[in-house]
């Protein structure tokens, strides 16, 4: 079953590489969407994916990338919109 998500991730999550490891780990599971910094600091998620594959990433988020420090992740289920791979938006 897909299931899709959006994400809004809060904390020392810009300058540290936070998107290029997001879609590495997407990559690695196969999940499909995009990230982006968000003017107020913190970075924008929606994925795509199978539902145990989401799991994982979504738990992926509250940890970050190396460098990140991560504060808080909201996260609301949607609709999936079809993405084709995962983007990083600049």
């Amino acid at each position: 079953m897909i299931e899709a998500i959006e994400a809004r991730v809060y904390g020392r999550v810009q300058g540290v590489w936070f998107r290029k490891h997001t879609k590495e780990q997407a990559d690695l599971l196969g999940i499909r969407g995009m990230v982006r910094n968000e003017p107020d600091g913190s970075v924008y998620v929606e994925a795509e994916g199978p539902s145990d594959k989401m799991r994982i990433f979504a738990q992926w988020l509250h940890q970050g990338s190396p460098h990140s420090r991560v504060e808080r992740v909201d996260i609301r289920r949607i609709e999936p919109k079809g993405y084709r791979s995962f983007e990083i938006i600049r």
